[in-house]
This record gives C-alpha cells, structure tokens and sequence, in this order.
C-alpha cells in the first residue's frame, strides 16, 4: 500500500497562489457589470473622493467605466435599490440604515472631521452642560448626521441626549437668527458653512469632530456601495475602493488644487482661500489603512446602540 502524502505537500500542491494585479484586472473584465460600469454620486467637499478619482483618471486606469449619477441627491434610496453603486456620505447618516438592512455596504473611511456644535461667539454657553434642557438644531432632520453627531458630543460629556437636551430641525440658513432670537441655543454643522462666521467671532464652537481629540481617531465619512454590486462584481470593487484611496490621498498633497477644479466644476461655492483652509482640516489620506475605520465603526456601533440611536440590534459584533 502506498503511503497518502504529508498534508503540507498536498496543501503546497492544491493551493492556488494570489493573483497579480495585472490578472486580476483581466480578470475583472468578466465580472457582469464591467461593460455597463458603474454610477456615482459627484459632489464637492469632504464627500468628493469618488468625483476626484474620476477626475485624475483613476478608475479609468483601472478599465472601470464610471459615470455621475444624475437623479438627484437621495443616495440612500440609489444605492440601496442599485440604481447607482458609490457614494460617500457621514458614517452618522449610513450607519442606522445599513444596520436596517437598506442594501449597501460601508467599504472604506473617506476623511476626518467637518461638523462641529456652533453657538453665538458672545451666548454665556461654554460648555455643553450649559446647553442641558436647552434646544439644539439638527438642520438635517433628526436621525441624519447633524443629529446623530450631536447625540454622540452630550453622550461623551455625560449628557443624554435623549433626555436632558432637545433637538430640533431648523434650515442651517434660519440658524443665526433662531439663536439670536432665543429659539435655539445652538445648532450642529458643516464646519464650511460656519466658517468665517467663527473666523470673526460671530460663533464659537464647543464640541468638534475635526478639532476635538476624542473624535479626531475616527473618520467622518465612508464610502458606501451597493451589497448587490459588490458579491456580483467583488473585483470591480476592490479597484473602486482602491481608485477611492489614491484620490484621497492625491486630495491631501494637493488640496488647493483640487478645490479649484471643485470649484470650476459647480461642487463648491465660495472663496478659495477660505475653501482651502478649511479642506485642510479634513486629513486627507490619514484613513486609507481600513484598521483604522474599523476600529472607529465598531465604537460608534456601541456608542450607537447605548444611547438608543441604532435600536434593531444589541450586538456590535452583529
């Protein structure tokens, strides 16, 4: 009787090596979608990576066919029904609906920071605990990432934001006036809308995921694709992603730029100068190892679930 063969000679024989990159774009060319391509949303700021990376060329490097998604800006709805494949948004607005089984997935962390809680540059409040039972703006509506931010800045300080402070929807333009009138005590937002009111004093911030430690170890924003694209075209994806990575870091080394063609191109309004300073505070390139969002998705899903913002599951490891 012949001897069977030691288990790593037949492990060394059977097991197929990696492929190379060349092989797997060649081999990406099989994949069902790679014909038609894919859709994205384009939009300016901290969500622009997937606009930058068609921009450079990179996924037409690749040999990715990708083309802007024009049906308006309901994302969520484009993605999770694969009307489009890509986009980038604030974890604080995928996360809750992901975890509700809305058809995407979150792929890749896009930058840090661009949201801060704003109050008049001359209010008595300096502190959150100053806020408590007061009422704060949420101008995207509540469970968007205005909202949700803002429940993570109170939860951090001790405060329950579900009990001990109030939030409410109040357009970003109408903010100004509702806090000088006393309607609200503060609001939560864009750092670029509030930029050069805080620039002269107008408002100061007292809670911010760009400048505040506690939230500077995690990304803002993540690329997002459609589950359905993804299992079907698992090759196409990963050059997504990477396309993605490559423009986040070229954003980094070139932000004027970038911003400039943003710019040109209808994404960004207002001055350059002041569109650079504050793109720059977004860290572009500091997320590209995925250990990092990670880490940062699996705090936020507890953070999530604790304060009651994320209530169909009890598991972060689920």
């Amino acid at each position: 009787t012949t001897a069977a063969p030691a288990p790593e000679a037949t492990t060394a024989a059977t097991e197929a090596a990696p492929m190379t990159e060349a092989e797997e774009l060649e081999a990406m060319k099989k994949e069902p979608a790679y014909e038609e391509g894919f859709t994205f949303f384009a939009s300016g700021g901290c969500t622009s990576a997937p606009w930058v990376a068609d921009y450079l060329g990179y996924f037409e490097e690749y040999g990715l066919k990708g083309e802007v998604y024009m049906a308006g800006d309901s994302w969520k709805e484009a993605l999770g029904t694969n009307s489009a494949q890509v986009a980038v948004n604030h974890i604080a607005t995928c996360l809750v609906p992901a975890a509700n089984d809305v058809n995407y997935a979150i792929v890749t962390g896009a930058m840090i920071g661009c949201q801060s809680l704003w109050v008049l540059g001359d209010s008595e409040y300096n502190s959150l605990e100053d806020l408590k039972g007061k009422k704060i703006s949420a101008p995207n509506g509540i469970g968007n990432s205005s909202y949700n931010i803002g429940a993570r800045f109170f939860d951090a300080d001790g405060i329950d934001p579900l009990t001990e402070v109030e939030f409410v929807q109040v357009e970003t333009s109408a903010c100004i006036a509702a806090m000088e009138n006393g309607e609200i005590a503060a609001v939560v937002s864009g750092d670029m809308w509030a930029w050069d009111m805080w620039k002269n004093g107008q408002l100061k911030w007292l809670r911010s995921i760009t400048w505040d430690e506690d939230f500077t170890d995690e990304p803002c924003c993540v690329t997002v694709m459609n589950k359905d694209f993804i299992n079907e075209n698992p090759l196409m994806a990963k050059y997504i992603c990477k396309a993605i990575y490559r423009a986040q870091e070229y954003i980094g080394n070139n932000v004027e730029e970038i911003t400039q063609a943003q710019i040109d191109e209808g994404l960004l309004t207002g001055d350059l100068a002041k569109l650079v300073e504050c793109m720059e505070t977004y860290q572009w390139g500091k997320v590209v190892d995925d250990k990092f969002t990670e880490t940062a998705l699996r705090e936020i899903v507890e953070d999530y679930i604790r304060i009651g913002l994320l209530t169909t599951m009890k598991d972060a490891d689920a």
